[in-house]
């Protein structure tokens, strides 16, 4: 081909696939992560705004928890995607600092828009935030407080404290001196080993105050699906022995069950009467053992209801499996698959057992229980959102005191400890030359947001609050934070708004991974949707799945 030929497109794409690269993509993809911050951050803090969400059915959520937010707003754009899943990782693996991973993400961009419109490199600027996420972290360990844990009276203040300041930018941090001690109570019910809080039940139940709210320690589950003759049965136990099954004890209907040819009526008779004697078996069986609380994950049915009834035994069936493997937690004993041979060890116990009336609805509690490593919060409130809300705010909380419980390491908040990675950090980057100076000096002008924001928020003076406290943390005074209540700034450390160190260290690695990872992308690639074929197929076509049929077919024998 001569010199000066046109030079003839290859098209390697499918026809209708968008496809965008460079830096002008670049700048796309931040500029949408930088517009999900804009949404997110009047959310920060204890003065931050709710957000009001409606979804395509109509169901409204009012919540200011950032991993909420982020599910809800269903962000389409492939970049801004990943804000989504930082922050829901965040809140799965520390419960808090939701909203202020997404709002330092999204400044870790801002700040990296200057350089790529400069015509920087994108990797540079990768390297220098990633050294600098690793220096934070480091600090924060250097910089973290240990909490005593051998005095149990002082550890309960301590996590209160914790506590605290979880719910201080929550809905219901009028109500913070209430629900902390609530979720201080039901984490140290825990196994301190496991710590696993999915074993703190919340149940919700609209009506009443949230001061109605209660801390059950051991169990509590809504009244199962009852049967006749469940009326008849006592409501109220002391000292019982509790049997946990997986059995179902319902007579089933001939015709749904088995096929059976007999020759003569007293042949079915005799099927019919073997049925009832398996289950009489079955009943007479769990009688023996002692037992006065019956609990199974399958049904119940009137039969073995009313059996138990005339004999001063209560029984639930259809208990979920969350709820049962609970009261095995904490009664003790096992969950039989069988009915026979229930030894004494299979059997729990409590010291009372009642079902009582809690607002509109009626609850199996448990309570007394000696093995007790489960607790259930009950919580009450005006408006279904309301309580959902609720709900979010002291899952934050616990997660939270469970993290100090378990790393026993605590920093200031209020933007204290950020104020103080941001001046090691420019210190820092001072040492050194080279471009990696800018991008360290960025990533400490980037932590200065949490502070910032904290107090645009609350509509204090940001600028005159930042000079402040970037005086004090020069002059050594390393937990100097924004103080809402004198609308200036304060030692947070003695005002005890602590946090665990592991949150902040969570953050800020996060939030580092998803900044280098939007800015490691330079090309976009969307294929084209994908369309169903409309109509009968065409005359002498093959209709739709008859080729994949064919080679299916063909593994069975067929000719080739």
């Amino acid at each position: 081909m001569s010199a000066g030929a046109p030079q003839i497109p290859i098209i390697v794409l499918k026809e209708g696939t968008n496809d965008s690269q460079g830096r002008g993509q670049l700048l796309s993809n931040i500029n949408a992560c930088v517009a999900v911050q804009d949404t997110i951050r009047t959310t920060l803090g204890p003065l931050g705004a709710d957000k009001l969400m409606v979804s395509d059915r109509g169901e409204v959520v009012i919540s200011n928890d950032g991993a909420t937010i982020m599910k809800l707003l269903d962000i389409v754009h492939p970049a801004a995607k990943t804000l989504v899943d930082v922050a829901r990782a965040q809140d799965a693996e520390v419960g808090d600092g939701t909203t202020s991973v997404v709002v330092f993400a999204g400044e870790l961009l801002r700040e990296a828009r200057n350089f790529v419109e400069d015509g920087v490199s994108s990797h540079s600027i990768i390297r220098g935030y990633r050294k600098a996420a690793q220096l934070a972290v480091n600090k924060i360990k250097e910089l973290a407080i240990q909490l005593d844990l051998s005095d149990e009276a002082k550890l309960r203040d301590l996590l209160m404290k914790c506590a605290a300041t979880a719910m201080s930018s929550k809905l219901i941090r009028s109500n913070t001196s209430f629900f902390t001690k609530m979720v201080v109570d039901a984490v140290l019910t825990l196994d301190r080993e496991d710590l696993n809080e999915d074993l703190i039940g919340i149940k919700k139940v609209p009506g009443g105050s949230m001061e109605d709210s209660q801390l059950v320690n051991g169990v509590a589950f809504k009244k199962t699906f009852s049967y006749a003759g469940f009326e008849q049965q006592p409501k109220y136990f002391k000292d019982p022995k509790i049997l946990c099954l997986d059995v179902e004890l319902e007579l089933k209907a001939e015709k749904d069950n088995a096929e059976v040819r007999v020759d003569k009526v007293q042949e079915y008779q005799n099927i019919v009467d073997a049925e009832w004697r398996i289950i009489f078996a079955k009943l007479e069986a769990i009688v023996a053992t002692g037992a006065k609380v019956i609990l199974s994950r399958l049904p119940i049915g009137d039969l073995a209801t009313q059996y138990f009834a005339d004999r001063d035994i209560f029984c639930a069936g259809r208990v979920a499996n969350d709820d049962l493997n609970r009261v095995v937690q904490t009664v003790g004993g096992s969950i039989q698959s069988t009915c026979s041979n229930i030894e004494e060890r299979h059997l729990g116990t409590c010291n009372t057992f009642e079902e009582r009336q809690v607002g509109g609805e009626r609850f199996n509690l448990f309570e007394g229980c000696p093995k007790s490593k489960s607790c259930t919060l009950i919580l009450r409130g005006g408006a279904d959102q309301f309580i959902a809300e609720v709900e979010r705010s002291l899952h934050d909380a616990i997660m939270i005191v469970k993290h100090a419980l378990k790393n026993n390491l605590v920093v200031a908040g209020g933007g204290a400890c950020e104020m103080e990675l941001s001046k090691y950090l420019r210190d820092y980057s001072l040492t050194i030359s080279g471009k990696q100076q800018n991008f360290i000096g960025a990533f400490a002008r980037s932590l200065e947001v949490v502070p910032r924001q904290l107090c645009d928020n609350a509509g204090f003076d940001s600028t005159d609050i930042m000079n402040k406290l970037r005086m004090m943390h020069a002059k050594g005074d390393r937990w100097a934070g924004v103080d809402m209540a004198s609308e200036g700034v304060a030692n947070n450390f003695e005002k005890f708004v602590w946090e665990p160190s592991s949150v902040k260290s969570n953050a800020i690695m996060s939030a580092a991974e998803a900044a280098t990872l939007v800015l490691s992308v330079d090309e976009t690639i969307m294929n084209e949707p994908s369309k169903q074929p409309q109509g009968p197929p065409q005359r002498g076509g093959m209709p739709p799945g008859a080729a994949q049929r064919i080679m299916r077919g063909r593994g069975r024998g067929m000719p080739r």
